[in-house]
């Protein structure tokens, strides 16, 4: 059967545990189960335009998952570049499940939440009683990753001397745990993302240059949402069928609520929106209106 002949069916079945009074065991799970089917079913016919699992169509977006379709397959280090929540762990994850290592470990690690004395550990694992904590061997990123892929996000947080020993990763493609003497051959895809000016910081000696054309040499930009037009009313719509799927509910964006949804500049970017429609559909006890939206997005 097709996903539409499975939406009948399973609104049959809801029918009919309704009928033999099964409605409060079982008609909850088919309802959920068939809104499941037609959110698969709209996102097949195109209602969600989507390419690389993310929603987009604007101009911006096309030809970025024109790079992300041509880079992918390859080993190259890509550096991902961007404002806060546009989506850079997305498309580092994409990269990874469009190459030939997507059947090996996705590992990603957030340089600017991790203390500056605890990242090389983390990267690069370390030996029983190499510092206080170090109660047994640890495998870090780079050899639980072999063969797979390395993400490592915020990258412009990372401190210098991390940044050197980076470096030297890449260079000679070993890795040497926190307390060892011996070394480990790796071979791992490096992507990295910031949401920071590298090149600036180089310049300002912030940011090691050597390692900044290391992981540059792929460059994607991601555009921010007040740059993509229409995407944001069909990010909206994707998130609120999500988010009304969860909750078992139906809910639409009234006309007015769209329009100031699509006049608002996002600094905040797709996380903001994704946010924003989550904190109106629990306001909400219906369709989304302006009275639903924060005072923000209205302008009051």
């Amino acid at each position: 059967m097709n996903l539409s002949q499975w939406t009948e069916r399973l609104e049959a079945l809801v029918a009919q545990a309704r009928e033999e009074g099964l409605a409060a065991e079982l008609a909850p799970v088919l309802m959920r189960l068939a809104r499941d089917v037609q959110h698969a079913d709209r996102e097949g016919k195109g209602e969600f335009p989507m390419s690389f699992g993310m929603v987009g169509e604007s101009p911006p977006m096309q030809e970025l998952f024109d790079l992300i379709g041509r880079v992918a397959p390859s080993d190259v280090p890509v550096l991902i570049q961007g404002e806060t929540g546009t989506g850079k762990e997305l498309v580092a994850k994409a990269l990874h499940q469009h190459s030939n290592r997507r059947e090996n470990r996705f590992l990603a690690e957030n340089c600017a939440a991790v203390p500056a004395n605890l990242l090389e550990s983390e990267l690069f694992g370390h030996k029983r009683g190499a510092f206080t904590g170090a109660v047994q061997d640890r495998q870090g990123h780079f050899v639980a990753a072999d063969g797979g892929t390395v993400f490592l996000d915020e990258i412009g947080d990372m401190p210098l001397e991390m940044q050197a020993k980076l470096l030297r990763v890449l260079q000679d493609g070993e890795v040497r745990p926190v307390g060892a003497n011996k070394t480990h051959r790796v071979d791992v895809r490096i992507v990295a993302a910031s949401n920071k000016d590298l090149p600036e910081m180089c310049r300002q000696g912030e940011f090691r240059e050597d390692l900044y054309f290391r992981l540059a040499v792929v460059t994607l930009q991601l555009p921010p949402l007040r740059d993509r037009g229409a995407d944001i009313e069909h990010l909206a719509r994707f998130f609120l069928e999500r988010f009304a799927r969860e909750q078992g509910r139906d809910a639409a964006f009234t006309p007015e609520a769209m329009a100031a949804l699509r006049a608002y500049p996002w600094p905040g970017n797709v996380r903001e929106l994704e946010n924003e429609v989550q904190r109106a559909l629990a306001l909400s006890t219906g369709d989304i209106d302006l009275s639903d939206l924060s005072p923000r997005v209205v302008g009051t």
